[in-house]
């Protein structure tokens, strides 16, 4: 049980040292860039936590990767995130409707359930062991990539209440930070924060903010957790620890805020009031564009004597938000089985930020059943942002994506199996089709097909791989080389950029994309992805990341043939996607040589000792 080893950060960041997960930097760091590096480094070794004593400028020390690995998040939770899941749909089951024998077999899920709530901490909380004017100065807070537009909160655990019902909301949102006592609010779309201060702003009224940086390794899991609007993720955190969580009164607000964080920050966002925000890296890998955003201004910060400050890095994958975002899922993916019997499993792909593809695995039990799940789940909760949704037959794991891509080739016919929705609303980094919050999404049913809506295939030319490589290498001198995945997917990599240049739109990525669709390819290619040639084919992240973040699904998909039937499309041929780099797109996130330089050359001083 996670609660018997350690009861907040502190604990947490000492069990972790016990379990030879989490190393010490004692030399002087750079929040600048520095810090970054060596973290995003450290998390593709698949290393461990890092606590960095000595951060150039700051009073306190920082600790970074707490969850990047699938160990540290199981340490974190005192077990592994997919039996919570199981766990919390067992529950549910047995109470809807509620039986005797169901409620005896799941008594001690049903007493676990009665640590979902928060509870009032006796005396002088930890966190308000100091109290003092806002500073933010003295803080460690990093600048992660070189475009961003200044330092900024990267794991802020951000506490409002609505200004109606008064339920309460825990999220993660970026901060900018503007001066000593102001910080930009990044409330997205579909956000409970954001709903939150929608609301306050229809009635003229600023909203409360209490800002926790750190807290039980609980408390930050569950503030990343998509759960529905109105589910505290407060009491959720209670359910994870396996405790009620400990809240105090706030010293300036009408709200109780978490008493064993590191810090909290206490402040109002008035309505009405907005300031540029940005850019930053963000977790698809690019740098969000600047835009104006509500403001945070800090009255009181409160704190333990030797608080710890808690950061993360994000940006293009993996990253920590990696084992976050998967761990998340786990916990609450099954729950959608409760709202949709048909959907047996589905997972968000960490490699595409998450919200550009989700796989969903679907017991059909009636024809076309398939795509009612893919747009019912379109309007669930944050699954409303995803781009591309893949339906896939309950036999189909929709973690393998070979055994998704398997899926297409079996049963993928685009006249029938193909679903394109513009104008919907986009999660607010998306980039791809040049608007902000509005873009267009794919639905792809490979779901095997009932009798009924068997359609008679065109098979086409055969052609064997030697001969598509040979048409291939003649067919555009911008073609650099191509990789066929699982027989279905032929990735294409075309010239865009002199090496030691700025990253360059491809000049006439579409075109390459509409000639490769017209030729003769082998029959069991049914999607075509050119591509930039910062994209590694050989790289399985590289390449989901390089297709999936990079179009519009109404403006970049082209077929060989394509007309309308009245408004009905039909589309026949293998689906090209034009997943190039695009003129007007963000620069994707790159470090600097002389920091990758200085870093390298003080690896062996960051962890001797």
């Amino acid at each position: 049980m996670a609660s018997s080893y350690f009861s907040d950060l502190q604990g947490f960041v000492a069990h972790l040292e016990r379990q030879g997960e989490l190393k010490r930097v004692r030399i002087e760091v750079d929040p600048e860039l520095e810090m970054t590096e060596i973290a995003t480094r450290v998390v593709r070794q698949q290393g461990p936590a890092l606590l960095f004593e000595r951060v150039k400028g700051a009073d306190f020390p920082a600790v970074m990767n707490l969850f990047g690995s699938e160990r540290r998040i199981e340490l974190a939770l005192g077990r592994h995130p997919a039996e919570i899941g199981e766990d919390l749909v067992r529950l549910v089951e047995s109470i809807n409707p509620p039986s005797l024998g169901k409620l005896w077999k799941q008594r001690a899920s049903l007493l676990e359930l009665l640590n979902m709530r928060a509870v009032r901490a006796r005396g002088v909380a930890p966190v308000q062991e100091v109290v003092e004017e806002p500073d933010l100065g003295r803080l460690p807070i990093l600048k992660c990539w070189p475009q961003d537009g200044g330092r900024f909160f990267t794991f802020p655990l951000v506490l409002t209440t609505h200004p109606v019902t008064g339920g309460r909301n825990l999220g993660i949102y970026r901060m900018h930070v503007y001066d000593a006592r102001t910080t930009g609010m990044h409330w997205q779309i579909q956000k409970g924060g954001r709903f939150h201060y929608w609301q306050a702003e229809q009635l003229g009224r600023p909203i409360e903010v209490a800002v926790a940086l750190g807290g039980h390794p609980a408390l930050m899991l569950a503030a990343a957790v998509a759960l529905p609007e109105n589910v505290d993720e407060v009491a959720f955190a209670g359910l994870l620890r396996r405790k009620p969580y400990p809240l105090t009164s706030a010293r300036t607000l009408s709200m109780a805020v978490p008493a064993d964080a590191e810090f909290v920050l206490e402040g109002v966002v008035p309505p009405n009031e907005r300031r540029i925000e940005g850019p930053f890296g963000d977790h698809f890998g690019y740098y969000s564009r600047q835009a104006p955003f509500p403001v945070f201004h800090i009255r009181k910060i409160t704190r333990r004597r030797n608080a710890i400050y808690p950061a993360t890095v994000v940006g293009k994958p993996p990253q920590e938000d990696k084992y976050i975002g998967d761990a998340t899922q786990e916990m609450v993916g099954p729950l959608i089985r409760l709202l949709r019997p048909e959907v047996v499993a589905l997972w968000a792909y960490f490699e595409a930020g998450f919200h550009n593809l989700l796989a969903v695995s679907v017991k059909v039990r009636y024809r076309r059943e398939a795509i009612k799940t893919g747009l019912a789940l379109l309007g669930e909760s944050q699954l409303s942002l995803t781009k591309c949704v893949i339906l896939v037959d309950a036999d189909v794991n929709p973690r393998d994506f070979n055994a998704v891509l398997a899926a297409i080739a079996r049963n993928f016919d685009p006249e029938r199996d193909l679903t394109i929705i513009p104008r919907a609303p986009l999660d607010t980094l998306d980039f791809s089709s040049f608007r902000m919050h509005l873009g267009s999404k794919m639905i792809l049913d490979a779901t095997s097909p009932v009798e009924e809506d068997s359609l008679p295939g065109e098979q086409g030319d055969v052609a064997p791989s030697s001969a598509v490589s040979l048409r291939l290498g003649e067919l555009d001198p911008r073609i650099r080389d191509w990789r066929l995945v699982g027989d279905v997917l032929l990735a294409v990599r075309v010239s865009g950029r002199p090496p030691a240049a700025d990253y360059q739109p491809v000049s006439g990525g579409r075109e390459v994309c509409e000639k490769i669709v017209q030729v003769g390819l082998p029959a069991g290619v049914k999607i075509v992805a050119v591509v930039s040639d910062d994209v590694e084919l050989n790289d399985p992240v590289s390449l989901l990341w390089g297709i999936f973040t990079r179009f519009d699904p109404a403006r970049d998909v082209i077929f060989s043939h394509s007309e309308l039937r009245g408004v009905w499309p039909v589309y026949r041929g293998p689906m090209g996607i034009d997943a190039t780099f695009k003129d007007g797109y963000p620069d994707p996130l790159e470090m600097p040589e002389e920091v990758k330089e200085r870093v390298s050359r003080r690896w062996g001083e960051y962890f001797r000792g």
